[in-house]
């Protein structure tokens, strides 16, 4: 019997005190031991007798002799001390609880006189969800008792979970009653639940059926979380419930060990205290044993008691947490306060008589008690009365010998904390981690030992578990570097989705609620978990496809210049002569020169050449078309003369067609100054075309005015490619208005296809797109108009001669 021990260690408290020459001396404590019977009314009755000293007591009458009443310890259950608590308050009579744990009672208006040596509910549960925010559990269940203590604590534990990211999956609340209806409805609710801890604030009996109805149940390795360790205890009682509860943590309040009591205990006999009317039964629960009376007939079967048993076989299952000890510090807590009481009185020299003292007095010093116990353990009340304390943590864990008990693991410090988190520290052997759901833990607590009217034993089967590890609760599984959280639709913040980060944005750590974006300078790895640097890359002459585009530039650039050199050396012949050789001249220059400036686009751009660029490509070429477009003219105005010194034939003479170079050129050069005056190229980094390299390019500046020099150069080739196509039926002799046409089409069906290309090309591509176009018009205007007269000229020369055209022959 739990209760029998605690009485025991009140017993041995004040005998060890009465020894002591330092505590109390030349004083000796008595005391007398009460049975409430675990009731209200029999706990109200028992306060009056001891205050008023009747067998029949009678409120405000007292009629006592000799040494007076101190202070009253207990009772054990919260609902019996509020009452004694209102009456005691009365009289400012000290009263202090070892095991009463309700938060009402830290209302010093309603129970001034009241204190403990354990903490309220609401500090405990306070504690538990700080050991929940330190293993990241973020996905719970919230099990509350359908009273005061449940929904204060369970909404408390809301409060402070729901900001540190914790999501609670069910808030099931059981009656405070027990309702197996209500207890079956809740397990079938359980067993749909993905969250694996429990956040338990129940009774000892609702929590044992909570277990016992989860028994043969198909149910995900649950983390039973609560405020003290003696839930665990109890449960363990139930054949068969360690298979729910496979592993368990608990809470308790950290406390002074009574040295030698388990001594004090072991040596205790019925016959060195005949003026205990508890021991004997006591004895016949403990020992399975009935006391032999007179006249008592033997019973076979039956064992007698003979009061020579010893309690030193039979320890109290799972000492480290059963607090059978409990009454010990709330004692010495009383012994020191009238220490401290008495040694004022006499500083003071106020003469007090030890036996006459007011109950406010020592209240008074009660309250501001200090000091240590023999185990080094610091006692003292805060404001509201409640024992100033920390908290171990404990750990169930299976010895060698298959014998399940509770190890100390960690500790949580109230006192030390920042904001609204408490101190945690756990040992170094002891970590996070996702585990199976086969590998459970249980947190263990319950609104203290007020139901705990039953007799705990060892637990038979212990946790599987090897290493020292805790499972995660979670709903969704972590996101890893490099993703981030969606969130899912109608779900709590705790459920979401990991999504890819998009090119160019990162996640370097785990369950990012958004990817960031890389520096300008940087772009993201392929697992998207960091940046990198992106290099600078352009058009270069080393690489293989710049050096081959150079070469055909520098070819084409050659042949003009060949077929320049073909035609001076015979600028007699018919072939050069028939149609303005001085055109000709012109524009094979002005297509060497087309061929050369796709040079300006290779390299790293610079200032000059973002300048010289596009500029010298838009005036050589419209020399080029001019030249075609004035070529064109002269063969169809020649055919046009009907009389000599008409308009027409002044329009042929050669001046003529060079007009038409000079002016068709002067009006893109006009348009080329105009752009490079207002807003001219400049050398600029494409960020975006490429996300692994940064693309130096030349910004075309004004955008307006570049269209309008294109424009032009477009209109000037339609123009010259409409009138040769008028004119490709004049009479073959002396005509090239065909090959004129061909060239014409070439040119304008590269030029069209270049557009769409340029604007779909990203990066260094868009260069190429353009040197491309360049060669491409080039040699298709130096081959559609030269080569045919190139062929007659070098390998057909007697086709041109005077002689061959009279005789009617085709060039």
């Amino acid at each position: 019997m739990w209760g029998y021990r605690v009485a025991q260690s009140f017993v041995f408290a004040i005998e060890e005190i009465n020894r002591s020459a330092h505590l109390l001396p030349n004083l000796t404590l008595g005391f007398s031991i009460r049975n409430s019977g675990d009731s209200v009314h029999g706990a109200l009755y028992e306060t009056m007798g001891f205050l008023t000293g009747q067998e029949e007591p009678i409120p405000n009458y007292t009629c006592q002799h000799g040494s007076p009443q101190a202070a009253l310890v207990g009772d054990t259950r919260s609902s019996l001390s509020v009452s004694m608590a209102r009456l005691l308050g009365l009289y400012k009579f000290s009263q202090v609880s070892y095991s009463s744990s309700l938060p009402s009672l830290s209302d010093k208006i309603q129970f001034p006189s009241f204190l403990r040596t354990l903490t309220s509910d609401i500090t405990s549960s306070h504690a538990v969800t700080q050991l929940i925010i330190h293993f990241q559990w973020s996905w719970v269940i919230i099990l509350a008792q359908d009273d005061d203590f449940g929904q204060q604590a369970s909404s408390l534990a809301t409060q402070q979970l729901s900001p540190a990211g914790v999501c609670i999956e069910y808030h099931l609340h059981v009656p405070s009653h027990q309702s197996l209806g209500k207890i079956e409805e809740t397990v079938q609710k359980m067993q749909k639940c993905t969250s694996k801890v429990v956040l338990v604030f129940l009774s000892n009996s609702n929590f044992q059926l909570i277990l016992h109805g989860l028994l043969g149940v198909p149910v995900s390795g649950q983390v039973w979380v609560s405020k003290g360790t003696l839930h665990m205890a109890l449960a363990l009682t139930i054949p068969g419930i360690s298979q729910v509860l496979q592993g368990t943590f608990g809470l308790l309040y950290h406390s002074s060990r009574a040295i030698g009591f388990p001594e004090f205990l072991a040596h205790l006999r019925p016959s060195q205290t005949p003026e205990d009317m508890f021991i004997k039964k006591f004895w016949e629960f403990t020992f399975d044993c009935t006391w032999p009376y007179q006249n008592s007939t033997v019973t076979e079967g039956v064992q007698f008691c003979t009061g020579n048993e010893s309690l030193k076989n039979k320890p109290h299952p799972f000492p480290e947490v059963s607090k059978i000890d409990a009454a010990y510090t709330a004692v010495y807590s009383i012994a020191h306060a009238l220490h401290n009481m008495l040694a004022c009185e006499h500083q003071e020299r106020k003469g007090t008589n030890s036996h006459n003292f007011h109950s406010w007095q020592l209240l008074h010093a009660l309250k501001k008690v200090h000091f240590k116990t023999l185990d080094g353990i610091k006692i003292m009340f805060d404001a509201n009365g409640d024992l100033v304390t920390k908290f171990d943590i404990f750990q169930g864990q299976k010895t060698p010998a298959g014998v399940f008990h509770l190890v100390h693991v960690g500790m949580i410090d109230p006192q030390v904390s920042s904001g609204n988190k408490m101190m945690v520290q756990l040992k170094e052997d002891l970590q996070v981690s996702s585990l199976n759901a086969e590998k459970t833990v249980v947190l263990e607590s319950s609104p203290s030992k007020d139901n705990n009217r039953k007799k705990p034993i060892q637990g038979r089967k212990p946790c599987p578990r090897k290493s020292k590890k805790v499972p995660s609760s979670i709903c969704s599984e972590s996101c890893l570097p490099g993703f981030s959280q969606v969130p899912r639709l109608g779900a709590p913040h705790c459920c979401f989705d990991c999504s890819p980060c998009p090119e160019g944005q990162f996640a370097d750590q785990r369950d990012m609620k958004r990817c960031l974006l890389c520096p300008k300078e940087q772009y993201s790895s392929h697992t998207r978990d960091h940046c990198l640097p992106r290099t600078e890359i352009f058009l270069a002459f080393e690489e293989p496809l710049g050096f081959i585009l150079a070469l055909v530039a520098l070819l084409l650039a050659g042949l003009a210049v060949l077929v320049l050199g073909v035609f001076l050396k015979h600028r007699d012949t018919p072939v050069v002569r028939a149609n303005n050789r001085t055109l000709s001249y012109f524009l094979l220059i002005s297509l060497s020169l087309c061929a050369l400036c796709a040079l300006l686009f290779l390299g790293r751009p610079t200032v000059t050449t973002c300048l010289l660029r596009q500029t010298t490509f838009a005036v050589v070429f419209t020399v080029a078309v001019s030249s075609v477009l004035a070529k064109t003219l002269t063969v169809v105005l020649a055919f046009k003369v009907t009389r000599p010194r008409s308009r027409i034939q002044i329009c042929l003479s050669p001046g003529t067609s060079t007009l038409v170079v000079l002016i068709a050129s002067l009006i893109q050069v006009v348009l080329c100054g105009v752009w490079l005056a207002t807003f001219p190229p400049f050398p600029d980094k494409d960020m975006l075309s490429e996300p692994q390299h940064i693309v130096i390019q030349c910004h075309d500046g004004s955008g307006a005015t570049f269209f309008c020099v294109l424009g032009y150069l477009g209109f000037l080739a339609g123009g010259t490619f409409s009138v040769a196509f008028l004119a490709r039926d004049l009479p073959d002799v002396f005509n090239e208005t065909k090959f004129l046409t061909f060239s014409m089409l070439l040119f304008c069906s590269v030029w069209t296809a270049f557009l769409p290309l340029y604007y779909s090309a990203r990066g260094k591509s868009t260069v190429a797109v353009e040197i491309f176009s360049i060669l491409a018009s080039t040699a298709g205007l130096l081959g559609g108009i030269f080569i045919p007269k190139c062929y007659i000229i070098l390998l057909k020369p007697e086709k041109n001669t005077p002689s061959w055209l009279k005789q009617g022959h085709h060039i």
